[in-house]
């Protein structure tokens, strides 16, 4: 009875812990707000860019598919939860946990990608990008149209930030970065 009873409580606490704290092969993708993992030593990659409050194609699914045979953590800031209705302003609770949320995933990053989609402004991707271009950690995908490829060049080339053409190229390049990770 007592071993039957320790299986239990194990399992319990197996359910408790969820499917993102297990330890299994493969990519585990965490999406805003779920904890980041922190203590998990896998390499980590965060995908930065063009969301527009969901409006914007779900290209992070598909870079996170792609990279599900590897052993790492993908740091997804698009929430299927995102309310529209929610200020952009720091004193909107929910507002304020998303970007809290994107800088600590942006911080313990070991790559960062980003795609800018040319149908969108992406202000905060602007932002991300700037935040990171010294970092030697990112990744750009800025297709022809987007309204500010002029500037992402020329600082792409300034800071020697990498630069690909298409999503397969940033998936490849994201690969490699994160297999070369120290």
């Amino acid at each position: 009875m007592k071993g039957r009873l320790s299986t239990i409580a194990m399992i319990f606490a197996l359910a408790l812990a969820g499917p993102s704290q297990a330890q299994q092969p493969g990519a585990t993708v965490i999406t805003s707000p779920a904890p980041l993992l922190q203590e998990d030593p896998r390499p980590r990659i965060f995908l930065a860019g063009s969301i527009n409050m969901g409006a914007t194609r779900d290209w992070q699914a598909e870079f996170a598919a792609a990279l599900a045979d590897l052993d790492v953590i993908v740091l997804n800031p698009r929430r299927a939860d995102w309310d529209r209705s929610w200020r952009t302003e720091a004193d909107e609770p929910e507002f304020r946990r998303q970007v809290e949320w994107e800088l600590a995933a942006l911080e313990s990053s070991d790559v960062v990608v980003m795609y800018l989609d040319p149908a969108s402004q992406s202000p905060i991707s602007l932002l991300e990008f700037g935040l990171y271009a010294r970092s030697g950690r990112l990744i750009v995908l800025c297709p022809p149209g987007f309204w500010r490829k002029g500037n992402i060049d020329v600082t792409a080339d300034f800071y020697g930030v990498r630069r690909v053409d298409s999503l397969d190229e940033l998936i490849s390049a994201a690969r490699a970065a994160l297999q070369t990770r120290p």
